[in-house]
């Protein structure tokens, strides 16, 4: 039995004057001839380990002076407390014992292009600034999943392959269910309606996909979405809870993953920003701004980038454009009881150009109406009966949402790109590893 406990780096801190032990790779190395220092991560954080060519076994100086970049080792040492260390400790070296020699790691501290870095993505994650993404996105997805679950929301998980499109599209991924037509899904909305009037209020958090030839900084072809679906709601209802969310998402990250922003040299006071209530807009007033601005957009057109980032840059907090045109949102959207030619629906745009992290809407419960659109959109009601009886048996007022995470994460990290927000991206032109 060791005498020495296994311990990770995280809880280095806890352990002061004490002979520990743990698993780690070299990060770094750095040698003044009589002392050598070693960068050690084991993915719960960093530390320095330090080596006096006088106090350790030849041996043991040997095993030190082979080691290589990601390197990995069994490291056995006396913690020290040292406030010049960014961790608040050191580790002083009693042993060592050599798991691998890494040879020709491939990514070394110069600067590499970005096609060379998603080639080798499976290394690059092991980077402080990945980590750091890594980290912030599973802190927000356990923060925004304990929001919803507090606020009475229960989690359903939806399917993945299914028999059509939910928005009517066609860009889909195809695949065959046996003898059948199937699809990766673009969205579990349609399915969290049906649990929505058996539960009340639920939400879905998982992959969709959208066979979308797009290669902007803000798409990917497989993302994570979540979809609240709500029961006895209007508009109002859904924007506010959409706002209490981002806020409490955003406090979250603000609040414990400081060491991760600084390591992205994120501005924290543009999340501090972040407050309610947001302001809301409207689709026509939008427009009519955009135009006295010099844009050429005319009522009807859907926005675009440069649309969105003009108008959120305006605001220090996310802005919602409300009230879009009916020809440009989806089927099930409710019509505006006044005003039939816009629909009951928001989006939600970040600041700082990162665009649209949200839509939503009120969903049409009248049963007479959605049949219609149906018909309007020439969709086959075969394939949709099941969505159709949600409105025959017990309608009632309903609406909800969908948050893209890589975007909501590329935002609060500041990234440029939406590629870095989740571990193995799948883009256009990426489909490797």
């Amino acid at each position: 039995m060791r005498d020495e406990q296994t311990v990770m780096i995280s809880q280095i801190a806890a352990r002061d004057g004490q002979t520990v032990r743990l698993g780690a790779w070299m990060a770094h190395k750095r040698s003044s001839g009589k002392i050598i220092f070693l960068q050690l991560r084991d993915g719960s954080g960093r530390i320095q380990a330090v080596l006096s060519k006088a106090q350790v076994s030849a041996l043991v100086w040997e095993k030190a002076s082979s080691l290589t970049q990601e390197s990995s080792l069994w490291c056995i040492g006396s913690v020290r407390a040292e406030p010049r260390s960014p961790s608040g400790y050191e580790l002083d070296v009693i042993e060592i014992e050599v798991i691998q020699v890494a040879q020709g790691y491939p990514i070394t501290p110069k600067e590499h292009g970005t096609d060379f870095l998603m080639d080798h993505r499976h290394l690059w994650l092991r980077t402080p600034r990945q980590t750091a993404i890594m980290r912030i996105r599973a802190v927000l997805m356990e923060s925004i999943q304990s929001f919803l679950n507090s606020d009475g929301f229960t989690r359903v998980d939806p399917p993945i392959l299914t028999p059509s499109a939910c928005e009517g599209t066609s860009d889909l991924f195809h695949t065959n269910y046996f003898d059948q037509d199937a699809y990766l899904t673009q969205s579990g909305q349609l399915y969290m309606e049906a649990a929505a009037m058996a539960l009340g209020r639920v939400y879905s958090f998982g992959p969709t996909f959208r066979a979308e030839k797009s290669k902007t900084r803000r798409h990917l072809l497989e993302f994570w979405m979540l979809e609240p679906e709500m029961a006895f709601i209007d508009l109002d209802d859904n924007l506010l809870l959409q706002e209490r969310l981002v806020q409490h998402a955003v406090r979250t990250i603000l609040e414990n993953c400081t060491d991760e922003l600084s390591k992205l040299e994120r501005d924290r006071t543009k999340l501090e920003a972040v407050l309610q209530p947001f302001p809301r807009i409207t689709y026509d007033d939008a427009i009519a701004w955009l135009q006295s601005q010099g844009h050429e957009i005319s009522w009807g057109d859907d926005f675009g980038s440069p649309h969105e980032t003009a108008i959120a840059d305006h605001h220090s907090s996310p802005v919602f454009i409300t009230h879009y045109p009916a020809g440009i949102k989806a089927f099930y959207m409710k019509p505006k009881p006044d005003r039939p030619e816009v629909v009951e629906c928001a989006d939600l745009l970040a600041p700082e150009g990162y665009g649209e992290i949200i839509g939503g809407s009120q969903r049409i419960d009248d049963p007479e109406l959605l049949a219609a659109r149906f018909e309007e959109h020439g969709m086959p009601v075969a394939d949709y009966a099941w969505y159709l009886d949600l409105r025959k048996y017990g309608t009632v007022p309903h609406g909800g949402f969908g948050l893209g995470l890589e975007r909501l994460v590329a935002w609060i990290c500041g990234l440029d790109h939406v590629r870095e927000t989740i571990a193995f991206p799948r883009m256009l032109y990426r489909f490797y590893p």
